[in-house]
């Protein structure tokens, strides 16, 4: 039993982290690329277009997050950590490397 537990929780992390990365991405998207096509280039559908993305990845992110740690037996410390750091600019990626910390020990955890 616990071992499936386990294995749950490690693929909740592999969600959770390709969903960090795909938000913290679409920022980048939004900021580096559509913003300047907007004010530079006169194209506003950059923008347009782009928002909406960044909007939803970034409520994707999250709801993962807070159902992730909501279940978790994780430091009350280190959830509102990541909570806080989502809501800050960039801090999916800040989020990823914790997750990714964090799964590495459980699959060692598992292997050993």
């Amino acid at each position: 039993m616990l071992a499936q537990d386990t294995s749950e929780e490690l693929a909740a992390l592999r969600r959770l982290r390709v969903v960090s990365l795909l938000e913290g991405t679409t920022l980048l998207v939004l900021l580096l690329v559509a913003v300047p096509l907007k004010h530079l280039a006169g194209l506003p559908m950059a923008t347009k277009i782009m928002g909406p993305i960044h909007g939803l990845a970034f409520m994707t992110y999250v709801w993962m997050l807070l159902n992730t740690v909501a279940g978790s037996e994780w430091p009350s410390r280190q959830k509102l950590q990541m909570v806080i750091a989502a809501m800050i600019p960039f801090g999916a990626f800040v989020n990823e490397r914790i997750l990714a910390r964090r799964q590495t020990a459980l699959a060692a955890g598992i292997q050993g």
